[in-house]
């Protein structure tokens, strides 16, 4: 089944987002998607990643996995890897429907028909002009007083409770939120006051007021902390019973995490920006991380996270999937949270799947009373719908075997 092209798209409206699309021989297609920086991925793709595929067998995905591997910067996320990962996705897909059957079944068959959610508690707009993590690109000016079912991250900072209940109400009962992320000390991370400590504890202790244990609740961070502001942070958070605090220190900063872990009885989680298997095994091994979190397109694709997978079982940790991103990310990722036996819950962003997420695929994982499954086609279940490559904002470009 030889590749004879290697197709990438973005739109203007969704500047972090690249979908890749492998062309083979036997006129099946495999889709793939990457997000942040995509230009510089784009270019990678067509500039070195497609010599490497055009010609060869889309069946030798550990192969391809490990010939497409970059030399610099290989032990991150930048822009090489995410266009490895893109690819990846591309082959597991296009594997999946040669063999007729929904990738979660070629992965080693499903070990549950579906699995639970956990709601990102995003907005429909919310990173969504840069790739800048931080309030001005938030989407809100955090002033809204009326809760839209979709408008999440309003929600949480002036209505928590109501937001609490509306995810109840759809049978989600794990939520996490970053009201720590407009302290003023955010800007830096260095220190953070004690008004703003103060500040930032309330949506979770409203929640917890209202609702008592009922919902699981879980703190991002970001990353954006000192050793000694996160374990003051964790401190605070600690009678609330957190799910788990996120990425509270970089995640590469190991010895950090392992003391903040030692610090606080609050189980830790994070990883995203994380990529090579050795990262992966520092952080479990050195940070003892409680769960670590990998992002499908980010970290080398299906090949990449299965083995991250195996690294925390090995250490009788469960692995945690990222989605606050696009489709495709969330369809590949619940397919693996299906087949593994390590994976507790598997994230959305509500506010994205239930907005723009359906103006781009032909379907979605489907969602009903708070569990996520598989659609029962092919692959990963889902396509790009054909208009999209018509539109006036589109950037397509196709590298073909010569």
């Amino acid at each position: 089944m030889k590749i004879v092209a290697v197709e990438t798209l973005r739109l203007h409206e969704h500047p972090n987002l690249l979908w890749v699309r492998i062309h083979t021989s036997e006129g099946i297609t495999g889709l793939g998607e990457t997000y942040f920086g995509t230009g510089s991925s784009e270019a990678d793709i067509h500039d070195r990643i497609a010599p490497i595929l055009l010609g060869q067998d889309a069946r030798r995905i550990e192969w391809l996995n490990m010939k497409m591997q970059p030399y610099v910067g290989f032990t991150g996320t930048g822009a090489e890897v995410r266009a490895l990962a893109a690819v990846d996705v591309a082959l597991w897909d296009l594997a999946a429907k040669t063999a007729g059957v929904p990738l979660c079944d070629l992965l080693g068959g499903r070990t549950r028909d579906a699995i639970q959610v956990y709601n990102t508690c995003a907005g429909p707009n919310y990173v969504s002009k840069t790739s800048a993590v931080r309030p001005d690109n938030f989407g809100t000016d955090g002033a809204q007083e009326t809760v839209d079912l979709y408008d999440d991250l309003n929600a949480f900072l002036n209505h928590p409770e109501d937001l609490a209940s509306s995810l109840m109400e759809m049978g989600i009962f794990s939520m996490k939120i970053w009201p720590l992320d407009l302290a003023s000390g955010a800007a830096d991370g260095v220190d953070i006051s004690p008004a703003d400590l103060k500040k930032g504890m309330e949506p979770f202790e409203r929640i917890r007021k209202a609702h008592g244990d009922k919902m699981r609740l879980k703190a991002e961070l970001h990353g954006l902390w000192s050793l000694n502001a996160a374990k003051m942070i964790a401190s605070a958070l600690e009678p609330l019973e957190m799910d788990w605090i996120e990425d509270p220190v970089w995640m590469d900063r190991t010895h950090e995490i392992a003391e903040l872990a030692r610090s606080t009885s609050a189980p830790l989680a994070g990883g995203e920006t994380l990529a090579s298997l050795g990262q992966f095994k520092a952080l479990i091994d050195e940070g003892n991380i409680s769960t670590p979190i990998v992002d499908v397109t980010w970290a080398g694709g299906v090949t990449a996270a299965r083995k991250v997978a195996a690294l925390a079982e090995a250490s009788s940790r469960p692995i945690a999937f990222h989605d606050c991103s696009g489709p495709v990310t969330l369809a590949a990722s619940t397919h693996l949270a299906l087949s593994l036996r390590n994976v507790r819950e598997q994230e959305i962003a509500r506010g994205f799947y239930y907005n723009w997420y359906q103006d781009l695929v032909d379907q979605l994982p489907p969602i009903e009373n708070g569990m996520i499954s598989v659609p029962d086609r092919a692959g990963l279940g889902m396509d790009l719908l054909p208009d999209l490559f018509k539109r006036g904002d589109a950037i397509h470009k196709v590298s073909k075997l010569t």
